[in-house]
């Protein structure tokens, strides 16, 4: 039973492949019974090649002609291949019954060969697939059972072992362990998470036991997502494919009409043999037909879109793979793309009076009451002996006040802290404007009407981002900029960090969109980076929308044309390299393709060519544009 579904499973999955053997084999047993004088064998295998070499093609062309009206390729190959296997019969000369066989079997190599291509991107979805479990270990009532990854809840506990899968998106409570994340993110190295760190679905745990809580459905997880978005990209053809497409059927259309003409006026004209004729004509709808034309593109596309996968590089279609390659200018949106999106304390600035420990533990212990980002990464700095305050109170926009050991605590901007302090020591606002002038927060600690000290907040510049600035500038990337909602001190600080001159700050969402179109006015295509929900219009309307893939929200992930799974900003200049090489290597299978097409209709008319050569000359270009596609699977 095994075995044949297994059979079952590897013939549909290679059904091009082996159709192509055995018509090589078939081919290859009629030449030799035609040779050694068994012609009722011949006669027998020959056909059987014609069969299963272009059953495929024949159905597909039969199926557009019948529903669409239209003809194809595919109907060309077919009609010329079986002109010249009843132009031999009709002759006697049964060579030609080979040569149609010749030409089928090579157009079901380069099928085959396309099929491969595909193949790469669909193995990726299976293998995507194969990292998705079908039950997750959940807490229930203090026990561990065994339930079905589609009735899990948001707030489930769930249970993940050394050496297992994570079931599903999750925030981890309790444990510590290393993660090997590559399936998603394309990294090479276990990550370390700890408490509070999220954990994504077909992620290897290491060597600790982890507590889970769902945050999510289990359908909205990243992989999830990530496998919607690969089987997006795989069936959408991109605009220079449709317009080849387009160009298909009207090109069709002609041959037939011209082949048609070839058929009757020669003899009617110049006296030919009807012979002749008919098998000139036939060697016109070979070498005619855009064979290696409509292989010139989607084989390179797709091969593209599986090695940017591998890479960590997610392509929603293959479009985004061309327009990639175009962009003359880059936007990038700051909190979460060019920094972490993490704040951190980077200095505290203490009067006399007071110690570092002191101003932290203070403002920790109204803080820990506060989800604001700031207030969590204080709480971070701080020691682990804080004492929580009590009766605090939230002033927005402004502070936070609380009773900690019985004493009146007060946390946040200057003008906040005027009101309740008799002095506000000049020295230490002077030794404060030097971060607040590098674009950093800055906390007020006071206690008892004293100012204690301040602290000041930084989001932390990804280690990558100046590098990757640079690589960019050095590919020819004309104009790159910053657009943030942040404050303008804080924007530049982060834009010098990187290496950015030109910065647009305190911008609404409406803003930002406004910033895209003017520069799509200037440089026609242009990329924009994010990873926020305010990043979203932004990505919509840029020529390519890029998201952070892990810190990406879930908007601005459907709104991007391109993701980065491993948030590396090194991958997009790596992307880039790969639009540029899949444009430059469709233009070379164009060239060939068009090329190949002229010199075998020359060829034709002035008769220095048979079927034969027709039909090696004509899918052998085939079969060399979709072989130049595939170099794009390597890196």
């Amino acid at each position: 039973m095994l075995y044949s579904q297994a059979l079952r499973r590897f013939t549909q999955e290679h059904s091009d492949t082996l159709a192509a053997l055995f018509c090589g084999l078939l081919l290859f047993l009629g030449w030799c019974a035609l040779h050694i004088g068994w012609l009722g064998w011949a006669l027998l295998l020959l056909p059987a090649a014609y069969v299963i070499g272009g059953y495929d093609s024949a159905c597909k062309g039969l199926t557009t002609l019948i529903r669409e009206k239209e003809l194809d390729v595919d109907l060309l190959m077919i009609v010329a291949a079986l002109g010249a296997a009843s132009l031999g019969l009709w002759r006697r000369e049964y060579y030609l019954i080979i040569d149609g066989a010749i030409l089928i079997l090579i157009f079901a190599i380069s099928g085959a060969l396309e099929g491969y291509a595909m193949g790469r991107t669909e193995r990726s979805i299976r293998a995507l697939m194969s990292l998705t479990l079908d039950t997750a270990r959940v807490l229930v009532d203090g026990q561990e059972k065994m339930l079905s990854i589609t009735h899990l809840k948001v707030g489930d506990e769930i249970i993940v072992k050394p050496g297992e899968l994570i079931p599903t998106d999750g925030i981890i409570i309790s444990g510590y362990s290393t993660l090997n994340q590559a399936a998603i993110t394309g990294e090479s190295l276990p990550v370390e998470k700890s408490v509070g760190a999220e954990v994504f679905a077909g992620t290897l745990n290491g060597y600790g036991a982890l507590k889970l809580q769902v945050h999510k459905p289990a359908s909205s997880s990243l992989i999830q997502r990530v496998i919607r978005l690969v089987e997006q990209a795989q069936t959408e053809a991109p605009p220079s494919q449709q317009f080849i497409e387009r160009f298909e059927r009207i090109y069709a259309r002609v041959i037939v009409v011209v082949g048609t003409l070839l058929v009757f006026l020669p003899p009617l004209l110049w006296n030919w043999s009807w012979e002749i004729t008919i098998y000139r004509a036939l060697t016109f709808l070979v070498v005619a037909s855009p064979c290696a034309l409509m292989a010139a593109i989607m084989p390179t596309l797709l091969s593209g879109i599986a090695n940017g996968a591998r890479q960590g590089i997610l392509f929603k279609n293959g479009a985004q793979l061309e327009k990639i390659g175009k962009v003359r200018a880059i936007a990038f949106d700051k909190t979460g793309t060019l920094t972490r999106g993490n704040l951190q304390v980077s200095q505290v600035i203490v009067s006399s009076e007071h110690s570092e420990t002191d101003v932290l533990k203070a403002a920790a212990a109204l803080e820990s009451c506060s989800e604001h980002p700031i207030g969590k990464a204080i709480v971070e700095a701080a020691a682990a002996d804080w004492v929580r305050g009590v009766d605090v109170q939230a002033i927005p926009g402004q502070g936070i006040m609380g009773f900690v050991n019985y004493e009146k605590v007060f946390v946040g901007n200057a003008a906040f802290i005027q009101q309740y302090v008799n002095f506000f020591p000049e020295e230490l606002q002077k030794s404060a404007q030097i971060p607040a002038n590098e674009g950093k927060t800055i906390v007020w600690v006071a206690q008892n009407k004293q100012v204690m000290g301040a602290i000041a907040i930084a989001d932390i510049v990804r280690t990558e981002a100046a590098a990757m600035i640079t690589q960019l500038r050095k590919l020819g990337i004309e104009q790159i900029v910053m657009i943030t909602g942040d404050n303008q001190p804080t924007a530049e600080s982060i834009a010098k960090a990187v290496g950015i001159d030109l910065v647009y700050a305190e911008l609404l969402p409406e803003d930002k969109l406004d910033v895209i179109r003017q520069l799509q006015q200037q440089y026609k295509t242009v990329a924009m980076v994010g990873d926020g929900i305010n990043d979203a219009p932004a990505l919509a309307q840029a020529s390519v929308g890029i998201a952070m893939g892990i810190a990406g929200s879930d908007v601005a992930l459907e709104n991007a044309d391109i993701v980065l799974m491993a948030d590396n900003l090194d991958k997009l200049a790596t992307a880039i390299k790969l639009g540029r090489r899949s444009h430059s290597v469709v233009k070379q299978n164009i060239v060939v393709a068009l090329g190949f097409i002229m010199l075998l209709l020359i060829g034709n008319f002035l008769g220095n060519i048979n079927l034969p050569i027709g039909v090696i000359g004509h899918e052998g270009s085939t079969v060399l544009v979709t072989l130049s596609g595939l170099r794009l699977l390597k890196n």
